[in-house]
């Protein structure tokens, strides 16, 4: 009985030695089907998706439809291009629109609202004919509706939305989107009939220079002469011909796209209609603020068109001048003088 168990012991152990061994055999062996498959580690080896974009011009595949921009699937660029409208625009814009804000309630808490000094002479002269103040106001609405709805565009998703939900945020952006289109042709041409009427008024000359040189009458108490346009108006005027009509002509890029450009061309197109638009969202905001909070007796001249005679001596004393003179030369040819009328 001993011996027969422990020959089945030996048996078992035999059996399982055997196994072992052919375990071992088959491991040293080469795979017989196919060739062998490289081990990869996915820290070290693995290509990522990051450099993977970066190697490739864009992802295309293919259409059967007439055009091809449908086969492009991903674009390098798209990926930088939602990096600027989701992050560096609302930086840059933020920080553009906010910060000017900051420094004009700064400026008002500190140099107050300028008044006219000697109070009001109870005579006014004539600023602004009807028609200017109709091209004034014509691009002065038009860009306010622009800003705030291309402001949502910037900026709904993160602020308006949370505030106002889902469905209202949708109608409302799309009646934005509506307005932002539609609204682009007066304001461009606003900006065509404000050049042929005031770009001649608006060339810089030497007194602009002095102008700036005592702070224009907004830093410190000395009024320096100006004509009809001071230094800073001349400033404001180029900046909203020049830039707004920059943002004019990016933005029809893009309200029509691919005639004669590229993807590629519209972001770009995209890029500097954010940027420009942020900037002179900022420029207009210290517009508004002189025209009404900053400076007593300036809103009449574009409200009434007029604006009383020692504001008007005050700010644009060579222009006085000048319209006093044109007045009495009227009044020697026996012409009744309409630009200094009395109330």
């Amino acid at each position: 009985m001993t011996r027969t168990g422990t020959d089945r012991r030996w048996s078992a152990h035999g059996i399982a030695a055997a196994l072992l061994m052919l375990m071992a055999v088959l491991l040293m062996l080469p795979a017989a089907s196919g060739p062998a498959v490289a081990q990869v580690n996915p820290t070290t080896e693995a290509v990522k998706e990051e450099q993977l974009m970066q190697a490739l011009d864009r992802v295309t595949g293919r259409v059967s439809i007439p055009d091809q921009k449908a086969a492009t699937l991903i674009q390098v660029e798209g990926q930088e291009w939602r990096a600027y409208h989701e992050r560096t625009l609302a930086w840059i814009g933020g920080i553009a629109i906010l910060g000017t804000l900051a420094v004009l309630a700064a400026f008002y808490i500190v140099r107050g609202r300028i008044p006219i000094e000697g109070g009001l002479s109870g005579r006014t002269i004539v600023r602004f004919r009807w028609f200017e103040r109709f091209v004034h106001w014509l691009t002065a609405s038009c860009f306010v509706i622009l800003a705030l709805s291309g402001l949502n565009v910037a900026f709904g998703k993160s602020l308006l939305l949370p505030l106002i939900g889902p469905e209202a945020f949708s109608s409302f952006s799309m009646a934005a989107k509506y307005a932002h289109n539609f609204l682009s042709f007066p304001f461009t041409l606003g900006l065509v009939l404000m050049f042929f009427i005031w770009a001649l008024r608006n060339i810089p000359g030497r007194v602009d220079i002095a102008w700036f040189m005592q702070g224009g009458g907004i830093v410190g108490n000395t009024h320096p002469p100006a004509g009809k346009f001071n230094g800073g108006q001349k400033v404001l005027f180029w900046l909203v011909i020049l830039v707004g009509g920059a943002i004019a002509a990016s933005g029809y890029i893009l309200l029509f796209p691919f005639y004669g450009t590229t993807i590629a061309q519209m972001q770009t197109a995209q890029v500097i209609h954010g940027l420009l638009a942020v900037l002179l969202i900022a420029v207009i905001l210290g517009h508004i603020y002189i025209g009404t909070l900053g400076m007593e007796g300036a809103f009449g001249a574009m409200g009434s068109g007029q604006v009383d005679l020692n504001w008007a001596r005050q700010h644009h004393s060579l222009w006085v001048a000048e319209v006093e003179n044109q007045a009495a030369e009227e009044g020697r040819r026996g012409v009744p003088p309409s630009a200094v009328p009395a109330e």
